[in-house]
């Protein structure tokens, strides 16, 4: 008994190393075996869509665990990872992305990006409108913040992408889906954007409709600086079309008779309703100051600058307005430049010829009625009278030979002396003026030509 109890106690230390080669040999055989099977589950389940798929193998046991989009789509994955060969038993943790009711999708911009928010259908998809947004939005920094979920309509992916080409023409504000209803807030980028937009969403997928627009234009921005040193009238900002554009042009070059009208506007839809019946008389206003701005933004007209002389300033305030269309606003902050210095007759004189060299006083065709264009011009003549206190002036009138001459003598004197009423209502002194007419007596160019009979048609301002 004894010799046995030794004997034994002699043979089990060499089973350790057996279990140890047992054990080595075994795991060498699973290892290669676990890796084949989670690379052939991993194969088998690559045509599915599936977002964060995790394969775990144990021995030929398989842990299967990822999120799907349908229930046709997560028994497919199972059943293809179950399929693979020396696959024991697959332990199935798949589930399905959770739905969205509604299924809510945005693309929202600010200053300095572009976030994309809400759901996505499928990774493919949300792929493809983040690429979409990077490349529509130049260099915008993009934001992704979607998640993905089940619940999108027919032809969402249409939808989305076609609203993320109007996210760019957007200064900032946020487009929604909510199912198949679209909804916009916000500011255009530019002008015309609002209405580029408006023609985009009429493409939208079948289905899928508009409850909401509420994209706002910029201002629409027309701006006129009257420079006295640069002798220049330049005009800025927008114009309905071309025929508007021309229109206040040739206005400008009839009311501003001194300055050289510099054209930088551009045309663009926008514009309010009454734009030209208010910005003409704008321009009006503009031409009676020294040197002024005037800034149309939208229905609200801003006029600011010197007046020559207390009266201009006051009138101009008060009528500023009187002509614009119902609903536009308008401010005037006016005040008055320095009086210049006196001077005596003879340099009052060729201030005078000066002025009426470079501009007309007109009238209205064969009456005595000023014609408003020459507001800024008359102004001008009154600032110099103002600057020759102890001068006695005559105040002209000639006509071209059309006409009977006592007609013309008639007219003649009817419109000098509505210029001498116009200079005594700016509150100089009518003991100062005389109205004379003198017809077509004193012509000074041929009447032969309409460019002739233009430059006998005048009016003179004499220094006596």
């Amino acid at each position: 008994m004894q010799r046995l109890f030794r004997w034994s106690s002699k043979w089990w230390p060499g089973l350790i190393p057996l279990v140890i080669l047992w054990a080595i040999a075994a795991w060498s055989t699973t290892a290669p075996l676990e890796a084949d099977l989670a690379a052939q589950s991993a194969a088998a389940s690559n045509d599915t869509v599936l977002d964060k798929r995790r394969i775990e193998v144990d021995g030929r046991d398989v842990t299967f665990a990822a999120d799907a989009f349908s229930e046709d789509g997560r028994r497919s994955a199972v059943a293809a990872v179950k399929a693979v060969p020396g696959v024991r038993l697959v332990n199935d943790e798949t589930r399905l992305v959770a739905e969205a009711k509604p299924f809510v999708w945005s693309a929202g911009r600010d200053v300095v990006r572009v976030t994309l928010g809400g759901s996505a259908p499928l990774p493919a998809s949300k792929s493809k409108l983040l690429d979409a947004a990077r490349a529509a939005l130049g260099g915008v920094e993009v934001v992704d913040q979607m998640n993905l979920a089940r619940g999108a309509p027919p032809r969402f992916e249409s939808a989305a992408l076609l609203l993320i080409d109007q996210i760019g023409k957007l200064k900032d504000g946020k487009i929604t889906i909510s199912d198949t209803q679209v909804s916009l807030a916000g500011m255009a980028r530019d002008l015309g954007g609002r209405e580029a937009i408006a023609a985009g969403l009429k493409n939208l997928p079948e289905g899928f409709s508009v409850v909401a627009n509420d994209i706002k234009a910029p201002p629409y921005v027309f701006q006129a600086y009257k420079d006295p040193v640069a002798v220049t009238l330049t005009l800025t900002g927008y114009v309905p079309d071309n025929a508007v554009h021309a229109a206040l042009v040739a206005a400008a070059g009839r009311k501003f008779f001194n300055e050289k009208v510099v054209d930088n506007l551009k045309a663009s839809v926008g514009a309010p309703g009454g734009f030209a019946a208010a910005v003409a008389p704008a321009l009006g206003a503009l031409s009676r100051l020294s040197t002024g701005t005037l800034v149309v933004s939208d229905r609200e007209v801003n006029l600011s600058g010197d007046a020559f002389y207390d009266a201009a300033s006051l009138q101009i305030r008060n009528g500023l307005g009187k002509d614009f269309p119902q609903g536009w606003q308008y401010k005037a902050d006016i005040s008055v430049k320095p009086a210049a210095a006196p001077v005596d007759a003879t340099v009052c004189q060729q201030l005078f010829s000066d002025l009426l060299g470079k501009g007309k006083i007109l009238f209205e065709s064969g009456r005595a009625t000023i014609d408003p264009d020459s507001a800024g011009l008359l102004d001008r003549l009154i600032e110099t009278a103002l600057r020759c206190p102890n001068a006695n002036i005559e105040i002209a009138g000639h006509t071209d030979a059309d006409g009977d001459d006592a007609s013309n003598q008639a007219l003649s004197e009817k419109r000098a002396q509505a210029v001498m009423d116009y200079l005594v209502k700016a509150g100089l002194p009518a003991d100062r003026f005389t109205a004379a007419g003198y017809g077509s007596t004193r012509p000074v160019a041929s009447n032969d030509t309409d460019e002739g009979k233009a430059q006998n048609r005048r009016i003179e301002f004499v220094v006596r």
